[in-house]
């Protein structure tokens, strides 16, 4: 694949901070960057069509996320959501200053993987181990877990460990079974299974806070309540890769 990485910028500082990773992004891929500068007084709907129409010969389309107060991308606003909803190809949304950026540590951090071990999506694993493989970083992949309903007859009592323990010890194995595929098609890979008893936005979250990037999944043409959480609060680049 040769089709170049487009980055929609302006003049803001998560405009800036997303020029700078796709810079990096497409060095590491050997591939062209392609800058298109996004005009404000343009209406919503006109800016979001003409970068999906620019992402539907990229490889994938990166755009700034918010501030480090959390404010959106002034010249954007809900562009980068429709985008990223509506893309056929990855969208990479990268936030700007603060938010637990330290200097260069995007470059450098782990590739976190949002994966369901019930039903891994290929699409978006392969994306996350190649991603850890170009940055030569670990890949974090990580398994959120609810406990069954059949456990709510303890409530409000605590939960046996045991019961919690045999439960836990499934979704570990789930996990590691459905990975297994991409561990022999990338045998360097440093990979750690993390297995949550939490919810995917709050664990991805958390994961997020020692990552360089973070890769989830999207299934049709919209972002989830979990994307939608994660995008809110993550403090790296989240790639939102389409099932």
């Amino acid at each position: 694949m040769t089709e170049p990485i487009v980055v929609g910028v302006d003049a803001s500082a998560p405009s800036r901070a997303a020029a700078e990773w796709a810079a990096e992004d497409a060095r590491l891929r050997g591939l062209p960057l392609r800058v298109v500068h996004i005009e404000g007084a343009e209406p919503v709907g006109g800016i979001a069509a003409a970068l999906l129409s620019l992402g539907s010969r990229a490889s994938c389309i990166v755009l700034g996320l918010r501030g480090a107060d959390g404010v959106p991308v002034p010249a954007m606003g809900s562009v980068v959501h429709e985008v990223a909803a509506r893309s056929n190809l990855p969208v990479v949304l990268v936030p700007g200053g603060g938010h637990g950026r330290k200097g260069r540590e995007w470059r450098t951090g782990q590739v976190v993987l949002g994966v369901d071990a019930h039903d891994p999506v290929s699409d978006v694993v392969d994306f996350a181990f190649d991603a850890a493989r170009r940055r030569g970083a670990r890949l974090h992949a990580v398994h959120a877990w609810r406990l069954p309903s059949c456990a709510e007859r303890w409530m409000p009592y605590a939960l046996p460990e045991e019961d919690r323990g045999v439960w836990e010890d499934q979704e570990v194995q789930l996990l590691s079974d459905a990975l297994r595929p991409w561990r022999e098609k990338y045998p360097q890979a440093d990979v750690y299974e993390d297995v949550r008893l939490q919810s995917p936005s709050a664990a991805l979250v958390q994961a997020s806070a020692s990552a360089g990037l973070l890769v989830v999944g999207r299934a049709g043409r919209r972002l989830g309540p979990t994307v939608r959480d994660v995008l809110e609060h993550t403090a790296c680049p989240v790639a939102v890769v389409p099932r």
